[in-house]
């Protein structure tokens, strides 16, 4: 889960705050260690950690509280200012002026996903209508142009890719003539990297920069390699005066040190994170969802988002009614098995929700399981699908020795499906009645 580590333990320091009806200045010394530690922990660069505990202490100590708030819920308040501040403040945008081609220059070292995320930026520059090209300007890494290549295949964006012995500087300038010509109005510059900066490599760069006069220079980082990310940046701002940071490999980062030391080190914004290894698991940068995240606030926004890209409206509306008519099938939920590993999986919805963020640990949630219930499901026949009645011992054996599982997990998962139909059918009878909540069903029923 996005940032689980830092998460969990911000979340158990704030929970000593919440409800507090008085705050002493003990208090929130106390508090801030523990944050302070939080941050150190999650490998968020130092002075990054000192200053952000100065501003948030300051600011807690003799406050004048909020209507609407108690004190215990105005130091949470602005302990979430102070962390969305730190991300970032608000959403920053890419900076496409009105002349076309727009030249995005993608830089970065080598291994941080540089050719990814450029084949996904072009995807969600397609996706809002625009016309991208990409160009192969690294031509030293073995494969690196073919990458790209099979990329703009997979989403169909033409690939500018010089014949052998082209410098980078020249496939960089040829690019945006053949985008002029081909009325591409977005150039994509996939640039080479090295395993650790060097003056050639900045030197290059550099020259691309001065002769395509790029309206983006974004530089991408692993977010995995903790505050070297904010370091690297660092220089590389120096050297070229990036417009803004992709943090790559997000969702595997549980600590969050990249993206709360970026900002603050470099002054320049974190515009797109990948949380995924699919191009379209690539998203815009939200500093006050990221902040909700990590305090338990949850984001239900991009949970929305998400689930409006994955799900189908009319298939949606139906589901609804098969569940309102309980006519609810294990070919029903086959799909929306299916569905949840579209958006992401389990681990990763139950993150956006308010007050899980942080609380469920990867272990929690055996992913594994679902794999193991579409098995079953997929061994069934359409009419067992529709009709678990029909399901005896011998079709078990049967279905069993088809989803390479034994009986005893077909049975479970029978058990359990009637379970969550059940529970379906008292969430329609309670619905009806104006009642509300699920608290009495648990986490009972559910095959993950």
């Amino acid at each position: 889960m996005i940032f689980g580590n830092l998460a969990a333990k911000l979340q158990e320091s704030m929970k000593k705050f919440r409800g507090k009806t008085r705050v002493t200045e003990k208090d929130v010394k106390e508090f801030m260690r523990e944050v302070r530690l939080a941050l150190l922990e999650a490998d968020v660069n130092y002075k990054v950690v000192k200053d952000f505990v100065k501003n948030v202490s300051e600011k807690a100590v003799g406050t004048d509280v909020l209507e609407g708030l108690n004190p215990g819920q105005q130091v949470v308040k602005i302990v979430n200012d102070e962390l969305k501040e730190l991300l970032g403040g608000s959403d920053a945008k890419l900076n496409l002026g009105k002349t076309p081609p727009n030249v995005i220059m993608m830089v970065g070292l080598q291994g941080a996903g540089k050719t990814t995320a450029s084949g996904s930026l072009a995807l969600m520059l397609k996706k809002q209508g625009k016309n991208p090209l990409m160009a192969a300007c690294d031509i030293y890494r073995p494969a690196a142009i073919k990458q790209l290549q099979v990329l703009g295949g997979q989403i169909q964006v033409p690939v500018y890719a010089a014949p052998e012995g082209t410098k980078p500087v020249q496939i960089a300038k040829e690019a945006v003539e053949k985008a002029i010509r081909g009325l591409n109005d977005v150039v994509i510059v996939d640039t080479a990297g090295r395993l650790e900066i060097d003056e050639p490599l900045m030197e290059e760069l550099e020259a691309i920069k001065a002769a395509v006069n790029p309206s983006e220079i974004l530089l991408v980082v692993d977010a995995m390699t903790g505050q070297n990310a904010a370091n690297v940046a660092v220089t590389f701002n120096e050297r070229l005066d990036i417009s803004g940071v992709i943090l790559s490999k997000l969702d595997s980062d549980t600590r969050g040190g990249a993206a709360l030391s970026v900002r603050s080190m470099t002054g320049k914004p974190i515009k797109f994170a990948s949380v995924g290894e699919k191009l379209n698991e690539f998203e815009v940068f939200h500093p006050d969802r990221m902040a909700g995240r990590i305090l338990g606030m949850g984001d239900v926004l991009s949970l929305i988002e998400q689930a409006e890209k994955m799900i189908d409206e009319k298939e949606a509306i139906e589901l609804e009614k098969k569940i309102r008519q309980q006519t609810f099938t294990l070919d029903d939920f086959l799909n929306q098995l299916r569905q949840i590993k579209k958006m992401g999986g389990v681990t990763k919805l139950l993150g956006m929700m308010p007050g899980v963020a942080g609380q469920i640990k990867e272990e929690d949630i055996d992913e594994s399981k679902m794999v193991k219930t579409e098995a079953i499901i997929c061994s069934m026949t359409m009419k067992e699908r529709n009709n678990p009645n029909l399901l005896n011992a011998s079709r078990r054996k049967r279905i069993a020795a088809g989803s390479g599982t034994t009986v005893q997990d077909v049975n479970i998962l029978i058990k359990q499906f009637e379970q969550m139909k059940e529970m379906m059918k008292k969430l329609n009878n309670m619905g009806r009645s104006g009642k509300k909540g699920l608290g009495a069903f648990g986490k009972k029923g559910f095959p993950f």
